[in-house]
């Protein structure tokens, strides 16, 4: 038994039952307690996307179908039925809804992240992907400030490894894989208090310029 995306197909004995059970609460987890959407994404084994485009700009790191969205605020049962129609699919979220996200390199990431814990700062969500990037997850329209916030802060002129992703940008969950390359994981999971709301970018974005810069 396995599963098949777009004609890949990975042979896992008893995957499938648990791997429609796993994804299906990692997706209720996420539309129902954290208030995010989740859109299913495609896979890559080899470099090759499961939807079956040889020149895919983005293998294994696109959503499949945005019709099949499973919208913030869904039950464990409607995570079931959807996941149910797409099994082996990876978890994508929308981002420039609930939050943007400011995307760096792994090694600054890091040692920013530890510095703003120092330091108080407020935090939302961190992921570290597995081609070496950490994701910090900042309140909607840090994509569209960004350029200003540099401008303000002096870092406009700097070549900084830092972009914000907004509407129309995914980013895939942990514990999906990304690209056939490993698993998404949290540096700093979402907080228990589904009340809490990610931080502005401005609170994080002098910290994470300078060390970009000193790295």
């Amino acid at each position: 038994m396995g599963f098949t995306i777009g004609g890949i197909r990975e042979m896992r004995p008893g995957s499938r039952r648990r791997g429609r059970t796993a994804g299906a609460t990692a997706v209720a987890e996420y539309t129902g307690l954290r208030g995010w959407a989740v859109v299913p994404g495609t896979r890559a084994a080899a470099g090759i996307c499961s939807c079956g485009d040889l020149c895919c700009a983005a293998p294994g790191a696109h959503p499949l179908d945005f019709s099949l969205e499973v919208p913030a605020g869904a039950t464990l049962r409607a995570a079931a039925d959807a996941w149910a129609e797409v099994p082996g699919a990876s978890l994508l979220l929308p981002v420039g809804r609930a939050f943007d996200v400011l995307d760096v390199a792994e090694a600054p990431g890091r040692r920013a992240l530890v510095r703003m814990e120092r330091m108080g700062l407020p935090l939302g969500p961190v992921t570290v992907t597995p081609d070496g990037r950490t994701q910090f997850f900042v309140a909607p329209g840090a994509a569209a400030q960004l350029p200003g916030l540099l401008y303000r802060m002096g870092w406009d002129d700097a070549d900084l490894d830092l972009r914000a992703l907004g509407p129309g940008s995914f980013v895939t969950a942990p514990p999906s894989d990304l690209g056939g390359l490993g698993p998404v994981r949290w540096l700093r999971p979402p907080p228990p208090d589904t009340s809490v709301t990610p931080p502005h970018a401005r609170l994080l974005l002098g910290t994470l310029a300078y060390i970009c810069h000193r790295l």
